[in-house]
């Protein structure tokens, strides 16, 4: 169809689509103009989205999350924040509301409910696009009722939502306050371990003990060694053959003493029998002499060697004497090194004990604190107040709405009456309908009759 066949139908049709259109509008005015009256009443919340936690001080990264204003769209859209609506306005005390939903629910189900439901249709809910602002938008008959339920939802929306922080602590805080109990039992159990082993075991320093019992092993392994060393010295002694080239022996006063007069008196006995004969009394009596000199270094040798054998058996009693307590010094340093090592196990485990119960009990603090808190990141920027002037209807978008929509129906009816009813109306029409050339085309009567009139009346 082209648009000289377009005009041509709206010229021939053009009371119907005038129909069309007056009626569209016509309705739409009076309709508007019954409609009641509908106020729209808004109060504008913002969410600081970049505040620190009260408590922890940190930034919660979730609230930074490209979805987290649409959870606090549909927090607001929320049954619950719905209800707390209806119960902060004493809605349900109502006797009229109370009627009405007997009425519309022949009493089945909940009042809370069903009015949280109402409320909910009435309600708009719109977030800015380039800033943390919140639009809470009620609409209703009375504007003072839709202001008031505006301020409602922004107050319960606020409640709602520290109550979603807040409930997560107190469960959290009941949980930790139960493994504080159980942290602190610990503790206490292990404390009272580590005090039972020490009383049991009469130890009250167990390192200044043990260094001591260390230092007193370390002095009898040295006695010990130097009693070893003095009996295989009287050993070594004991097993020589000849007495007389012992060290004691030799150096010795008396017996150095007792040798050179021997071998002063076997000179001079020597010279003697030379001079005066084997049988001169002199001669005796330096023999005597002699012999008895002789008899005193034999028997003061025999002396150095008994003595020699005394000191050995002496080492030998001293050395089972330091082995046997050197045997028991490290009996007992063994055992203070086992009580050591248990004392320090038990002390691990009241470290261990210690950490847990500082750990579970900051826990158990910082949670109660937040579950007390009553701090939240919302706050009512604008609280709605009773508009002035209805939002709807709006009588004049009505009426452009229904010239567009009327003109666009006129002319649909026009087209559909024409598509129903096909009639020539121009060349064109002959060229689709017969599929034959156009030779020649003659104006209509109606024309030339006019224009006939119009010459004889000049």
């Amino acid at each position: 169809m082209t648009l000289q066949q377009f005009l041509l139908i709206l010229r021939a049709r053009w009371k119907i689509a005038l129909l069309a259109f007056a009626l569209t509008v016509a309705t739409t005015v009076v309709v508007s103009m019954l409609m009641a009256k509908q106020y729209t009443a808004s109060a504008a919340v913002v969410v600081d989205v970049r505040s620190p936690d009260p408590v922890s001080g940190l930034m919660l990264q979730g609230m930074m999350a490209p979805g987290y204003m649409a959870t606090q769209v549909d927090i607001i859209n929320s049954d619950r924040v719905a209800q707390a609506v209806v119960k902060g306005l004493g809605m349900e005390n109502s006797p009229a509301i109370q009627a009405q939903w007997r009425e519309a629910t022949q009493g089945k189900g909940q009042l809370r409910d069903w009015l949280a439901s109402l409320l909910q249709k009435s309600l708009d809910v719109k977030p800015s696009r380039e800033s943390n602002v919140i639009s809470i938008n009620y609409t209703g008959a009375d504007p003072d009722f839709a202001a008031a339920v505006a301020n409602a939802f922004a107050q319960a929306y606020i409640d709602v939502n520290l109550d979603l922080r807040v409930a997560p602590a107190r469960q959290y805080a009941t949980f930790f306050d139960e493994q504080t109990k159980t942290a602190r039992e610990k503790l206490e159990k292990a404390q009272q371990a580590l005090s039972d082993y020490q009383q049991q075991n009469g130890i009250t320093s167990t390192d200044e003990r043990l260094d001591f019992e260390t230092a007193k092993l370390n002095e009898t392994s040295s006695q010990l060694t130097g009693v070893q060393g003095q009996t295989t010295d009287s050993q070594s002694k004991r097993s020589s053959t000849k007495a007389d080239t012992l060290a004691e022996v030799m150096q010795s006063p008396l017996v150095n003493g007792l040798k050179a007069d021997i071998a002063r008196l076997e000179a001079k006995l020597t010279e003697s029998k030379v001079n005066l004969g084997a049988n001169h009394p002199q001669i005796q009596r330096t023999e005597s002499e002699l012999g008895a000199l002789r008899a005193q270094l034999d028997a003061e040798t025999r002396k150095i060697t008994s003595s020699i054998e005394t000191t050995y058996q002496v080492s030998k009693q001293r050395e089972a004497q330091l082995q046997g307590a050197l045997a028991t010094q490290k009996a007992r340093v063994l055992v203070l090194n086992k009580q050591r090592d248990e004392l320090n196990v038990l002390r691990r485990d009241i470290e261990s004990a210690q950490r847990a119960f500082e750990i579970v009990s900051q826990r158990a603090s910082q949670t109660n604190i937040e579950s007390q808190t009553n701090q939240t990141n919302i706050a009512v920027l604008n609280p709605a107040i009773a508009p002035p002037a209805p939002s709807k209807p709006r009588v004049f978008l009505n009426v452009l709405v229904s010239v567009f929509l009327g003109t666009l129906l006129g002319v649909g009816l026009a087209l559909l009456l024409e598509l129903m009813n096909r009639r020539v109306r121009s060349t064109e029409d002959l060229v689709e309908a017969l599929e034959l050339p156009v030779l020649g085309a003659i104006s209509s009567a109606s024309g030339m009759f006019k224009r006939t009139a119009i010459g004889v009346s000049a």
